[in-house]
């Protein structure tokens, strides 16, 4: 379908190139499958995909923890959806909560053993052979280099 917008651009006579077109129907159809295969893992373990997110961004810090505001910031959500998702994980035993010890109006959002396991549970299922992503026949990093510049480049930070 993508490829069929170039031979049909100038032939309906839009102005411009095709390619700016093209290369937002390309980026949007993979992001939309791509969820729908996380989803399928996601799905699997009980996790939602802002949980996973969460969960992995938690596992990633130095001491498994951080606060409520910097989970938004890095994962470019609303506060308000930041704090439902954890109001979820922490039901589910997944990450805990307490004040930070310095800033008493900050809280901080602590991964549990078991969060970590679920996060690392996912993680495996999306590189597995057989899992929703076994398409990409081990290319997930070729995917994220390629991708990395123009994330960049439209004014992404660095991961």
């Amino acid at each position: 379908m993508v490829e069929g917008i170039h031979d049909r651009w100038e032939g309906q006579g839009l102005p411009g190139e095709p390619w700016a077109f093209m290369a937002i129907c390309s980026l949007s159809r993979l992001n939309q499958l791509v969820k729908k295969a996380l989803d399928t893992e996601l799905k699997k373990l009980d996790l939602s995909r802002t949980g996973y997110f969460l969960l992995t961004t938690l596992a990633l810090t130095t001491n498994g923890r951080a606060r409520l505001s910097s989970l938004g910031r890095i994962l470019m959500m609303h506060p308000t959806s930041v704090k439902l998702t954890v109001d979820q994980l922490e039901a589910a035993g997944l990450v805990t909560r307490a004040r930070h010890p310095r800033d008493r109006r900050a809280t901080l959002v602590q991964i549990t053993d078991a969060g970590l396991d679920r996060a690392g549970a996912v993680n495996k299922a999306l590189e597995a052979p057989d899992g929703a992503l076994a398409a990409l026949g081990g290319m997930h990093e070729d995917v994220f280099t390629a991708l990395q510049p123009a994330r960049l480049a439209i004014g992404d930070s660095e991961l």
